[in-house]
């Protein structure tokens, strides 16, 4: 990785970057409400607007509530930015990467410090291998600290504990080199990120991949696993004084699973979530025996996301889960309260609070919806009045654009599928032109949120419907188990029947509908262009998968690649047959395909064989190759083109 990593902007971003800072430096003590409700009607809104990347993503409260951290939209890139919340603490500063650098997630360790997770591809040995780092910034940025760069392998950036008493200690797990086995198996380090001393805690045992800590800092869990037997064991101790002990053992190849707790409580029980009723639920769990207690929740029909530890880190406050729309369930009776005046004042709109403070009485609340991209607010309890902060998309504001609801419809073989209807605002709701837009994943899910994508062909007219087909996550375990071996078979079936849907409902013209899709829904769109072209007039897809056998020779080069394949292998048996790549001379409709240089998830080279295959078989192709392109669109110009060139060839091939 490069040593220059982060690096701050010059003096002319900095101004534009405050000229556009909509209300970040207000004081807060002083609230300001919301801004006036926008009118309901609104004329069409341009491509630029959708193709903009979020004004602010991931924002986070440091611990006393004083400023706020996020990545900042700037001139189509986004740039890690501290900004205050007080006036009188200072102007936001904002910090850039090197072009070949990532930064994948950040945190507050103290009042005055975060932390940073880089990312970066490196040529090592002659191949290209991606490494991580944490780096330690400062709030002003003016300094920023290394966390041992120099003794670290290929993954050094996992962090399993942060202070709670204002320190700046956090605990993390690295690989301490990359040339011999007991160097890639990850140690675990006490680091001050203020200075960048570390010590070593535990050191790395032979499989042992991940590891777990409490909240006060006691290094508690390692899973070992085994690529080549398919074993998982679970390393246990009280506390650092002890000796790990092994207290559970599965066998992968006969569907076994170890019990992870997500939550160690201070009366020596844990929580962990289980599926052993059929979907994700949380339970009380005893140690060391790992035994399910009282099951504390469950969601009818669906499984839970995860949890909100509480302010100790030793219990939980709210958990979180998805039905038709994201939800967090507060315990914690003073912020279900917060939450549920919050929902009521926004309604219709929706409400998240997604950062506090370390005394939980300053907050940041995300209000949209399906049909808004919304706005960032904070909340003060000394005041209790929503301050507006900044718009999610400064372009398009609190406007409320097409309608969006969940449907279900039943599968030719009876399977239920919940699907997102998104209807065209001012075109109606009969005979309209259809997308069928599969989400990625495919162990994935789509609900009713803001969608970019979904809300701009809509724009332009369409109906669009986003099937969650089955082996979809979120609907417990048979659902899930139901893509067993369906891979471009009867999961291509739940998307056709989708159109069957929307027609015998009258909502499209069962001869105007195409597919759009990226990652495995990119590959979905291939795939229907090949097999499915009676039900489609046209097909595009961005970073698809076209040939399964080589996204698993691509995917051996990383860790756990025999797990991967055997994976792979449930998902699609016979990869040859449904690899669209090698059914190139069945495709019976246009077909784009737009693919990011440099994606590092479904590498260039799938979409390139699928171009090249298309071209031998004497079959035309539309293909853009995006040089600075990824596999998530983080950049605005790359998603400009995509949406230009997707306009362009829908109203060539199906106009709306």
């Amino acid at each position: 990785m490069k040593t220059t990593g982060l690096r701050m902007l010059g003096a002319s971003a900095m101004a534009l970057a405050l000229m556009t800072l909509t209300g970040m430096t207000q004081d807060a003590s002083k609230p300001t409400g919301a801004p006036a409700a926008p009118p309901t009607v609104t004329p069409p809104q341009p491509v630029e607007a959708f193709a903009a990347l979020p004004e602010f993503e991931g924002p986070a409260l440091s611990p006393d509530g004083t400023r706020i951290a996020g990545k900042r939209a700037l001139n189509g890139k986004q740039y890690l930015m501290v900004a205050p919340l007080l006036k009188d603490m200072g102007k936001p500063v904002l910090a850039g990467l090197d072009d070949d650098v990532d930064i994948n997630w950040w945190r507050w360790v103290n009042d005055e410090w975060l932390i940073a997770g880089l990312g970066s591809k490196q040529i090592i040995q002659g191949e290209e291998y991606y490494v991580t780092r944490i780096i330690g910034i400062r709030a002003d940025m003016q300094k920023r600290v290394k966390l041992d760069w120099d003794n670290s392998g290929f993954r050094a950036d996992e962090v399993l504990w942060t202070a709670r008493d204002g320190t700046p200690r956090i605990l993390f797990a690295k690989q301490t080199g990359i040339y011999s086995m007991a160097d890639v198996y990850p140690s675990v380090y006490e680091a001050d990120v203020s200075t960048g001393r570390v010590k070593r805690i535990a050191s790395g045992q032979t499989d042992v991949w991940d590891w777990y800590a409490d909240s006060q800092g006691q290094l508690r869990m390692g899973v070992r696993y085994s690529d080549d037997t398919r074993r998982t064991s679970l390393l246990y101790r009280q506390s650092n004084a002890e000796s790990f002990r092994i207290i559970a053992r599965a066998d992968g190849r006969k569907a076994e699973s170890v019990l992870v707790p997500s939550i160690f409580r201070a009366d020596g029980t844990a929580l962990a979530i289980d599926d052993s009723d059929g979907y994700d639920a949380l339970y009380e769990v005893s140690l060391p025996d790992l035994k399910l207690g009282r099951k504390i929740s469950t969601v009818a029909g669906y499984d839970i996301d995860g949890v909100i530890a509480n302010a100790a880190g030793n219990d939980i406050a709210a958990i979180r889960y998805t039905d038709q729309s994201y939800h967090d369930a507060w315990l914690d009776p003073r912020i279900k309260e917060l939450q549920d005046a919050v929902d009521k004042a926004v309604a219709p709109r929706r409400a998240e609070i997604v950062s506090w403070n370390r005394a939980r009485t300053r907050f940041l609340i995300e209000v949209g919806g399906p049909s808004t991209p919304g706005a960032l607010y904070y909340w003060d309890t000394d005041y209790g009045t929503m301050q507006f902060l900044s718009w999610h998309n400064p372009q398009l504001k609190g406007r409320m654009l097409s309608p969006v609801r969940s449907i279900r419809y039943t599968a030719r073989d009876g399977t239920v599928i919940e699907a997102l209807l998104t209807m065209p605002r001012g075109k109606g709701s009969r005979n309209l032109p259809l997308i069928v837009m599969p989400h990625g994943g495919p162990f994935a899910r789509d609900s009713e949120s803001w969608d970019w994508w979904s809300q701009y062909l809509a724009e332009l007219g369409y109906a669009v419907i986003q099937p969650n087909y089955r082996g979809s996550s979120g609907y417990g375990t048979a659902f899930a188990k139901k893509g067993e071996g369906e891979w471009g078979l009867k999961m291509q079936d739940d998307l056709n029947d989708a159109v069957g849907w929307a027609a015998k409902e009258g909502i499209a013209d069962p001869k105007r509908v195409c597919m759009i899709g990226a990652s495995y829904g990119g590959y979905a769109a291939m795939r229907a262009a090949q097999r499915d072209g009676a039900v489609y007039r046209c097909a595009i897809s961005y970073a698809g998968v076209s040939d399964l056998a080589a996204i698993q020779r691509y995917d051996s080069r990383f860790l756990f690649a025999k797990t991967r394949s055997d994976w792979l292998h449930k998902q699609a048996p016979d990869y040859r047959s449904v690899s669209p790549r090698f059914g190139a001379g069945s495709v019976s409709i246009p077909l784009l395909i737009v693919h990011g240089k440099a994606d590092k998830r479904v590498p260039v080279s799938q979409s390139r064989m699928m171009v090249a295959a298309l071209k031998a078989a004497g079959k035309p192709v539309n293909y853009i190759e995006q040089p600075l392109g990824d596999h998530h669109f983080t950049r605005a110009e790359d998603r400009l083109e995509f949406l230009k060139a997707m306009t362009a060839f829908l109203a060539q091939h199906n106009p709306a």
